[in-house]
């Protein structure tokens, strides 16, 4: 039976991770329009949507220090905390017209989705040993209500930025300030009754690169960590130009807006069930699972004609629950393969790894789709699939009795 302190714990994280996912998707929906305005260039749109993956990647290594050395409370609130300065930077690097500004408030701001990624460890850390991955995808679960509220706050949010004599592209930020003041406040009120949240020992800091010689030589953190990185890579490169391809090739912002909420539907909906079967059939296996939906995704993606919208969206929903997959058994795979001592290391590392590749993929993208086309972008993220695909064929599969 699950106890009261892991009850507590998941329903603060499940509130909070909502009220970070509405934080975060109410200024992405808008963070390429207000670049494009305040450098006056369209090749220069992505920038800040990139500086926020970077700064979740980045700041996810002090935050998971923090929570070795303080616990998940005081890590969690300062991540929102971080993210809240990093939006409220946002509204004033807009009023002041300074793109240098306001790539620094979004790498400020991506603190709130490293927090959000870091909360789903923290579900785990009490989680009864039968349920772990359960409760790991029901915290992931609780961001499809951000991804689904915040970018419908756009309109209203603009209307309060003129309101407020601010520039209506930075006024969705607002929601985001609030958001993640919120999210602060959920997470160190509710979780301070939670007495055993900071370490009862002293656990040594150590670099970054003794984490990952010591995660490497376990081969199932080895292939939990190579998973998770791959899964998000793929996804980020083939979703990050999904809308740019659709538009080129006739489809209406209605078709492009059922296509990607297809996509965050597979991605976070059915987290639960990714978690069920993590739990019941073995983490490996459904790191297998996920790749080969990916794998099906790919393949659907570089076959499907220009304007079979129709089947983009069901290689895009593919994508999402694939990634959905490999993030839950494989971020469970992992924080359960390394030695306690160096859990919160390998779970801080896991998110730069992934944060920091899928910059770099979706980066790529852009070129990639020009140059060669969609297909071949499809392609060459399937190919990306085969090092973590042989490592999970080569790796002891262990399969959970419940």
């Amino acid at each position: 039976m699950t106890s009261e302190r892991q009850r507590t714990t998941l329903r603060v994280l499940v509130a909070s991770n909502a009220l970070g996912g509405v934080a975060t998707a109410s200024g992405f929906a808008v963070a390429g329009l207000l670049a494009e305005k305040v450098s006056g260039s369209t090749s220069l749109a992505g920038l800040v949507a990139t500086s926020t993956t970077l700064g979740a990647a980045i700041l996810a290594v002090p935050l998971a220090g923090l929570a070795r050395s303080r616990g998940r409370r005081v890590s969690l609130t300062t991540g929102y905390l971080v993210a809240c300065a990093g939006a409220l930077l946002t509204i004033l690097a807009a009023q002041l017209g300074s793109l240098t500004l306001l790539l620094l408030a979004g790498l400020m701001f991506g603190s709130g989705s490293a927090s959000n990624l870091q909360s789903r460890y923290a579900a785990t850390d009490s989680a009864e040993p039968s349920r772990i991955a359960r409760s790991l995808a029901l915290v992931v679960w609780a961001t499809t209500i951000g991804v689904v509220v915040g970018p419908n706050l756009t309109g209203v949010g603009g209307s309060i930025g003129d309101s407020l004599g601010i520039l209506a592209l930075a006024g969705p930020y607002v929601f985001s300030v609030i958001a993640f003041a919120l999210g602060t406040v959920t997470v160190w009120f509710g979780m301070r009754s939670l007495r055993q949240d900071r370490p009862t020992t002293k656990i040594e800091r150590q670099p970054l690169a003794t984490t990952f010689r010591q995660v490497i030589v376990i081969p199932q953190a080895r292939l939990g960590l190579l998973s998770i990185a791959t899964a998000h890579a793929v996804m980020v490169g083939v979703m990050s130009m999904t809308a740019v391809h659709l538009r080129h090739h006739g489809a209406s912002l209605t078709i492009v807006g059922f296509v990607i909420s297809g996509h965050v539907a597979g991605m976070y909906a059915l987290s639960p069930l990714t978690g069920w079967l993590a739990d019941r059939l073995g983490r490996i296996p459904t790191i297998g699972i996920g790749l080969a939906i990916l794998a099906s995704a790919m393949t659907v993606a570089a076959l499907a004609p220009d304007d079979a919208h129709a089947l983009t969206a069901t290689a895009l929903a593919l994508l999402g629950l694939g990634w959905s997959a490999c993030l839950v058994a494989g971020s469970t795979l992992l924080s359960r393969s390394v030695p306690e001592d160096i859990r919160t290391s390998a779970q801080g590392l896991s998110d730069l790894t992934m944060g920091v590749l899928a910059s770099i993929s979706g980066t790529a993208a852009g070129p990639i789709l020009a140059n060669l086309g969609f297909h071949w972008l499809a392609v060459l993220c399937g190919l990306l699939l085969i090092p973590a695909a042989l490592l999970a064929a080569a790796t002891k599969q262990t399969v959970v009795r419940v």
